[in-house]
């Protein structure tokens, strides 16, 4: 489908001169309660799968899952008939375009999940230390990370504590990132800063930049607390070597929506395909 946007915009010029500065921008409730709604049906089933492919597996962790406590299960949008209706949508275009500019590519996404009462917390980091302690060569600008909250978030159910550029140092810098042993987190600050909490309602984003420094408590409260995390790019992100690190879906050009659903055919995972 190609859309011109209309030239109105949820995102306001002091947000944007926000996320120039600090590198963020809040937006409550502005995900509509049928999309909400799907969003969270479609995290159901994955969740879902996940389990019984560990089960599958005989293992309770997998890379940063760890079974009924953390999940990060990413880039399975192919494989539902109706996930691209929200990734794709006029309202991620304007998000994605006040951050981005006029040209935007779907770089990654995935549901974010902590357990009821017992989901763990997650290291601070920055989403570009994930790639650059595989491929520094390859950092070059910023991606952006919309945190789409599917129920309401805050400090008791693990919510995610954000530096602004001006408290981490971040503006323009990747840090360093450790890998921590049983948790296989990826640590890139070990400074005092408890960060800010961000206490925000189910339908909400929450847009950053891949270089602000993040963490995530545990969830105490008797619910799971799930995110959807989709993250654009102005450009393709490639390795140095010149391979895709994850997506290079096609969304925004020169301010027009320019995904076609028809020719979204990459490669799908077998049996998980439901569309």
């Amino acid at each position: 489908m190609t859309a011109t946007l209309a030239p109105e915009t949820i995102v306001s010029e002091e947000q944007k001169a926000l996320f120039r500065e600090e590198g963020y921008f809040i937006l409550e409730r502005v995900i509509p309660d049928d999309m909400l709604q799907m969003l969270r049906e479609e995290c159901s089933y994955f969740l879902g799968y996940y389990d019984c492919l560990m089960d599958q597996q005989s293992a309770s962790v997998h890379g940063l899952n760890h079974r009924g406590s953390r999940y990060f299960i990413g880039n399975r949008y192919r494989q539902s008939h109706r996930m691209w209706r929200f990734l794709f949508s006029s309202l991620m275009a304007q998000v994605t375009q006040a951050a981005l500019g006029q040209d935007v590519y779907l770089f990654n996404e995935q549901w974010v999940v902590k357990g009821p009462e017992k989901g763990m917390s997650f290291a601070w980091h920055q989403d570009s230390g994930y790639i650059g302690v595989r491929d520094t060569e390859s950092l070059r600008s910023p991606y952006l990370t919309c945190w789409c909250t599917l129920d309401d978030v805050s400090e008791d159910n693990g919510t995610v504590y954000l530096l602004p550029h001006s408290r981490g140092g971040t503006k323009n810098t990747v840090h360093p990132h450790k890998q921590e042993a049983v948790t296989n987190d990826f640590v890139g600050y070990t400074g005092s800063d408890p960060g800010m909490p961000i206490i925000a309602p189910a339908g909400s984003i929450v847009a950053f930049s891949s270089f602000n420094l993040h963490r995530s408590g545990s969830n105490l409260s008797p619910n799971m607390r799930r995110i959807y995390l989709a993250q654009y790019s102005r450009l393709p992100m490639l390795t140095s070597a010149g391979k895709a690190w994850a997506l290079t879906t096609p969304f925004v050009n020169n301010g027009e929506v320019v995904y076609d659903r028809s020719q979204d055919t990459a490669e799908r995972f077998g049996p998980m395909s439901r569309s």
